[in-house]
């Protein structure tokens, strides 16, 4: 029964995120790790398969399993937000300090644009807060959407 649950909790969150994340570039949970190597042209399942293995750790940090698809400006965000997920939020709840700051460096956000986008982040996370648990996947992709 907890495999279920599980299975139904990264579904959402992946499944969610797919499209979205394809028009914008790279998702690190789905076109990245263990999950892309086997779902090549199936992100949900690659995804899934990412977020059950390791809550989809090891997709995030995976420049040596798929290096031509793993790297960039967005993979290292999703990375710093995946490392530090705990201070981005409280970075994000602030509305400023040096976590956000530093992710939004690494996505060239200039800096008269980033209290913009800080402000649209918070929105966003704020909305997901609100039906439900903010991981670091739905964090990224709340930022993806932002900028």
């Amino acid at each position: 029964m907890k495999k279920i649950a599980l299975f139904a909790v990264a579904a959402a969150l992946v499944s969610g995120n797919v499209v979205a994340e394809e028009k914008k570039g790279i998702n690190p949970w789905t076109q990245c790790g263990i999950g892309a190597m086997i779902f090549n042209d199936i992100p949900a399942a690659a995804g899934i398969s990412n977020v059950i293995w390791d809550l989809g750790t090891t997709a995030v940090s995976s420049n040596i399993s798929s290096q031509d698809t793993c790297e960039g400006s967005r993979v290292k965000a999703a990375m710093f937000i995946q490392d530090n997920f705990d201070q981005m939020m409280e970075d994000t709840s602030k509305g400023s300090g040096d976590y956000i700051n530093a992710m939004l460096e690494m996505l060239e956000v200039e800096g008269e644009s980033q209290q913009v986008v800080i402000t649209s982040i918070r929105s966003n996370v704020g909305s997901q807060m609100a039906v439900e648990e903010v991981t670091p996947q739905s964090y990224y992709s709340a930022v993806m959407a932002s900028l």
